[in-house]
């Protein structure tokens, strides 16, 4: 089972700890990341994406998995710009998987000009270790997960919508 983590800060300062404190918690292994990123939007409502540029003991299948559900959380504004019958059905994929447009809508929302948001996808997690190295950041935590079946099918729905 992955867990899908996205916690949204006032201040892009303060976001960029929490990032940085998420990557020790990776070499400490209170956390096995499928995905990380820190996402800002500047004053004019550009959003900007960091991804540390080596996670290890990311497969292939979850880093496209990754991409997909990150260029979907941020970067695609709605259903009516998607091309295709495939990625219609991987969005129908999603919502039963607990990724839906709800939780789409949430993200989208936190994210204001001038703030920023740490996403965390996580195979593997301490909670207890977790919650308490990310406590002092404060933030508002949206979380979501996918079994580990979910994943599978949406990682095969996917290489069939890229064929």
């Amino acid at each position: 089972m992955s867990e899908l983590i996205v916690i949204g800060y006032e201040d892009p300062k303060v976001a960029e700890d929490a990032y940085q404190t998420v990557q020790n918690l990776q070499q400490e292994y209170v956390v096995n990341l499928n995905g990380l990123a820190i996402v800002t939007v500047d004053a004019e409502g550009k959003t900007h994406v960091d991804t540390p540029s080596k996670i290890v003991g990311v497969s292939a299948a979850s880093g496209a998995l990754w991409g997909t559900l990150f260029g979907i959380l941020f970067l695609v504004p709605g259903l009516g710009l998607l091309a295709g019958a495939a990625m219609g059905g991987l969005f129908g994929k999603l919502g039963k998987s607990g990724i839906d447009e709800q939780f789409r809508n949430q993200v989208q929302e936190m994210l204001k000009p001038g703030s920023a948001a740490v996403v965390v996808m996580a195979s593997k997690i301490t909670e207890d270790k977790f919650a308490t190295a990310m406590t002092p950041y404060g933030g508002t935590v949206l979380k979501t997960s996918l079994a580990d079946e979910d994943e599978k099918e949406l990682a095969e729905h996917l290489a069939g919508a890229q064929q």
